[in-house]
């Protein structure tokens, strides 16, 4: 059996992770400065590129550096953490809300939540955006809901969309590197398919047939082929794209069941009932291999009529992402240069050097010998004095102060006001004059500053807990829910509409 070819979409899917290089570029930048990496940029010295460090110790130096950045990103993981973000279901009946609030607890259990969320905080602190994939199958023995924080590396979006709140985007995917096995697994219903797929994957003339599919189809074969090749060679690259498309027909009233229904053509029958024309969006998956072959497709099975990925930028006005970490980048440079010159002008200053007039070295003496006496506790060195010739003299000098004290202590004080993460937050003693109530009030302020970044990951937490609420009253069986509630209110619970 031979998959169908959607080299559009490819295409389609490729520009769009291509678009987003700019942004993937900056956010390992980011991530490089958080971790300790902060002298990894690249300069270019007489027309070659070279990373800063490599500079620096190429004028005899070291790059130091005080990460900075990881502390403040500790202090906010731990305001998140301390604080938390308490979000409860609401409905009109104060039961079932007890009832939902207890399985989204048992549903967070089991997917460890408390800790896929503060690592998805980190994420959103680092580079500015976060992704989480709310699905529902079969995983470590059970059917059941479950979360997964995405790589950003491998997701990709509509970058025509304008809107913070995600709703006017038209294609949404993840790139997904599985071993042929779980491949197989996914994707083949047969052994003719398993066939199939073992032809698609085969390793022999993988870049070439890259190229011809390329060429053939008249795409761009310049910029980069990661979007095509897997990480690991043993890896086979599925590419996952939810795709909104649109379609006419009919809105129809059906009076003997008491519902709407809709209907792609009115039949004979139909035209008695009362009936709209109209234009739908729908959400539709596809599962495509590198070479455009489609493994699987249809319209989306989730009763939220929508992806199954949660997604959230910051602060995505006219589509630009900044993260928290990026805001305080320039500060953590400048402090690292103040300390690397600080020690270079400290080692190039005088300490310690003796300085001995040859005519008073003694006889059978060099200067090694010398300079160990020297330093021995102990030692001796016999001087013998020719014409009133200078004794050896030890020579310390201070170093100058250029004001880099100063300079270094601004560029503290610019970066807990760049980042909002002030001295108060981060439990520093107060000076003796500072009342109780001043410094409480000083944390607290501090604490606000950080408001707007954190209600924006708790608008993107409550957008994971609506898809959480839809499949679990979609997906779970009467045994589940039975856990919870009665037998009777089962029924009227998967038709509840509860809000977060």
């Amino acid at each position: 059996m031979d998959f169908r070819s959607n080299i559009s979409l490819l295409s389609a899917a490729r520009n769009y992770w291509e678009s987003m290089s700019a942004f993937r570029q900056e956010r390992a930048r980011c991530k490089r400065y958080c971790y300790g990496d902060q002298w990894g940029d690249p300069v270019n010295v007489d027309g070659k590129w070279m990373r800063e460090e490599q500079y620096i110790r190429s004028y005899g130096s070291e790059p130091l550096k005080n990460n900075l950045i990881r502390r403040l990103v500790k202090q906010v993981l731990g305001l998140y953490r301390s604080e938390g973000i308490g979000l409860k279901p609401r409905c009109h009946k104060k039961e079932a809300a007890k009832q939902m609030a207890a399985i989204l607890d048992d549903v967070g259990s089991i997917n460890c939540l408390d800790e896929m969320n503060v690592r998805a905080l980190e994420e959103f602190l680092i580079s500015g955006m976060v992704v989480q994939r709310k699905s529902f199958g079969w995983r470590r023995g059970r059917y059941d809901c479950w979360t997964d924080n995405v790589p950003l590396d491998y997701f990709f979006l509509d970058t025509g969309m304008s809107d913070c709140r995600g709703w006017n985007t038209d294609c949404v995917g993840e790139i997904h590197d599985m071993p042929f096995d779980m491949l197989c697994a996914e994707f083949a219903h047969a052994p003719s398919e398993v066939l199939s797929l073992q032809r698609i994957y085969a390793a022999e003339g993988y870049q070439q047939r890259i190229d011809q599919m390329l060429s053939d189809f008249g795409m761009l074969n310049e910029g980069p082929k990661d979007f095509f090749f897997p990480a690991s060679p043993r890896s086979c690259r599925v590419i996952e794209v939810w795709l909104k498309e649109r379609r006419q027909g009919w809105l129809c009233h059906d009076r003997a069941q008491g519902q709407l229904v809709w209907k792609d053509e009115l039949s004979a029958g139909d035209r008695e009932m009362p009936s709209q024309w109209r234009i739908v969006e729908e959400w539709h998956y596809y599962y495509l291999t590198p070479f455009g072959d489609v493994l699987a497709e249809g319209i989306t099975p989730y009763a939220h009529q929508s992806h199954p990925f949660t997604f959230k930028a910051y602060p995505f006005i006219d589509g630009e992402v900044h993260s928290f970490v990026a805001d305080i980048i320039d500060q953590q440079r400048y402090t690292n240069r103040l300390i690397t010159l600080y020690d270079w002008v400290m080692r190039s200053s005088a300490k310690g050097v003796l300085l001995v007039p040859e005519e008073s070295i003694p006889d059978g003496y060099s200067l090694s010998d010398v300079a160990e006496e020297w330093a021995r506790f102990n030692g001796v060195i016999p001087v013998r004095t020719r014409n009133g010739s200078a004794l050896p003299q030890q020579v310390s000098a201070n170093a100058v102060n250029v004001g880099i004290n100063e300079l270094l202590q601004t560029q503290l004080g610019f970066m807990e006001d760049i980042s909002g993460v002030t001295g108060a937050l981060q439990g520093k003693t107060s000076n003796a004059g500072v009342s109780g109530t001043l410094y409480e009030q000083q944390t607290h302020n501090s604490a606000l500053s950080q408001l707007d970044m954190l209600d924006t990951f708790r608008h993107f937490i409550t957008e994971g807990m609506r898809k959480d609420i839809s499949n679990v009253q979609q997906f779970y069986s009467d045994e589940q829910l039975a856990e919870w509630m009665a037998p009777s209110e089962i029924v009227p619970f998967r038709r509840l509409k509860i809000l977060v």
